[in-house]
């Protein structure tokens, strides 16, 4: 097996490294092959994801992502290389797990599973600005290929790793075309699991829902744009940011990431959390590779040192450990 990893800017340079360590600690036959993508490379080389980085991510099939540090505002030649990557190599559905961890910032009983479609939706990037840009104007897209993939995908996960309920996300009552669709065909895939409890919510009732009694939802099936603001509601309930991994997946293909952002602010002092990495590691193992075992593994090992109050400072200041020492304990867990 071969991992593409890339990480990226920021603070990607830091915790990246440390989930690749903790991964050799359980699956030493692993061959990691490091490539580059971001700011900084778009930078020097002018571009922020190379052809070489999809090329090997494409051989590897399984790849590890850091983070990327990207402008806010337009730059020639520049685009999200995580966003072009995604739908470069097809990776349609993006998994989120949102579950307590034994922090003091972490939702007793949360434990619930964001998935949401990963390649359409207003994320495609289609905008334009008319009346000499006084007026901005986005498209969103939403396909039945893509929506029946993503949902048939979910459903089959919940029925795999014993999950018993479905919600639908979406806003057809205002957007009755697309996200009209994005409903309907997902019924009409729901209907071939009975044995799956399907429900649905509009987006801003389930929003509600996130901040008031978390614990209601198991799985949540959304188009990008809500899953990506769902997913970090529900971050919150987990812990917080640096502890929310994601995974990625499509036919063949898995893709990694942490869902933090590069953190420009605490890249290079060496107090950045790596959790999220590493459990993001762990996803990939239990849900891609099928390593049940490691990926059980390197969760006991974060949980464990967790448990025994080492945190970085994002959880809390007092005693705070550094990236290093956290990935010291974590690693010693694994021996």
């Amino acid at each position: 097996m071969e991992l593409c990893v890339i990480e990226g800017d920021g603070i990607g340079r830091e915790v990246i490294p440390a989930a690749v360590e903790v991964l050799k600690h359980v699956a030493p036959d692993v061959i990691i092959r490091p490539m580059e993508a971001g700011w900084g490379y778009f930078q020097k080389h002018k571009t922020p994801l190379p052809d070489e980085t999809i090329q090997v991510a494409r051989e590897c099939k399984a790849i590890l992502f850091g983070a990327v540090s990207s402008p806010a505002y337009p730059v020639e030649g520049y685009f999200s290389p995580i966003v072009r990557l995604r739908r470069t190599l097809q990776a349609f559905a993006n998994l989120r797990p949102a579950q307590h961890l034994p922090v003091p910032t972490s939702r007793e009983g949360v434990d619930m599973l964001i998935v949401r479609e990963n390649t359409e939706d207003l994320y495609i990037g289609h905008e334009h600005t008319e009346d000499e840009g006084q007026t901005g104007i986005a498209e969103k897209v939403i396909t039945r290929d893509a929506t029946e993939r993503v949902t048939r995908l979910t459903y089959e996960l919940v029925r795999r790793i014993g999950r018993k309920k479905v919600t639908i996300v979406h806003k057809a009552n205002v957007l009755s075309q697309s996200d009209g669709l994005f409903r309907r065909v997902a019924l009409e895939i729901a209907a071939n699991y009975p044995e799956i409890i399907t429900d649905e919510l509009y987006v801003d009732t389930a929003a509600y829902w996130m901040v008031k009694d978390p614990n209601r939802f198991d799985v949540i099936l959304t188009p990008n744009l809500y899953g990506d603001i769902l997913s970090d509601m529900a971050a919150a309930w987990g812990g917080g940011m640096g502890l929310a991994p994601s995974l990625s997946l499509g036919e063949n293909i898995a893709l990694a990431e942490p869902v933090h952002g590069s953190a420009p602010d605490i890249a290079g002092k060496g107090i950045a959390n790596p959790t999220a990495s590493m459990l993001s590691v762990a996803m990939l193992l239990r849900l891609y590779w099928n390593r049940i075992e490691a990926a059980d593994k390197i969760e006991q090992a974060v949980r464990k040192t967790l448990s025994e109050g080492d945190y970085t400072v994002d959880i809390y200041t007092e005693g705070a450990i550094s990236t290093e020492d956290f990935t010291k304990r974590v690693c010693s867990h694994l021996s």
